[in-house]
């Protein structure tokens, strides 16, 4: 078993998270500069067991996609090609962003902390990876 990869993809920054191997527990491992993210995650996958990659789709609240789409569809098409052995999903993000500072306001971060656009990022793929393990479990 392998680990599952989500990123809240920025055009500066990106956000990223990780199972744990057993692709059960998320966690954030940081963000990183849009244009070192082909070599972040490059290098990831080849020093870790990576079963999948969850992008965030941003949507705008009519369903519709956001104007970012249209970077994150180009950088999907780039890392299908560079890593074309790890299959590519893509979860609904909306809310995302508020959803992580709510998280840091109940998890007591201070407000200083929280204006920090890199842990929002990072928070809002942790939530990412929380939303398409939560769509994937299994119901009894």
């Amino acid at each position: 078993m392998g680990r599952i990869v989500a990123i809240d993809y920025g055009q500066k920054r990106c956000g990223v998270a990780a199972t744990d191997i057993l692709g059960m527990i998320p966690g954030g491992l940081g963000t990183v500069s849009a244009t070192d993210l082909m070599k972040f995650l490059k290098e990831y996958t080849s020093n870790e067991p990576v079963d999948l990659l969850v992008f965030g789709l941003p949507k705008r609240l009519n369903n519709e996609p956001s104007q970012s789409m249209q970077y994150i569809e180009a950088f999907v098409e780039k890392l299908r090609i560079e890593i074309p052995q790890i299959p590519i999903e893509f979860v609904d993000e909306r809310f995302t962003s508020k959803l992580a500072q709510q998280a840091m306001i109940t998890g007591g971060v201070k407000k200083k902390d929280r204006q920090r656009k890199e842990l929002v990022d990072e928070i809002s793929a942790v939530i990412i990876l929380q939303s398409y393990l939560d769509s994937k479990s299994f119901k009894f």
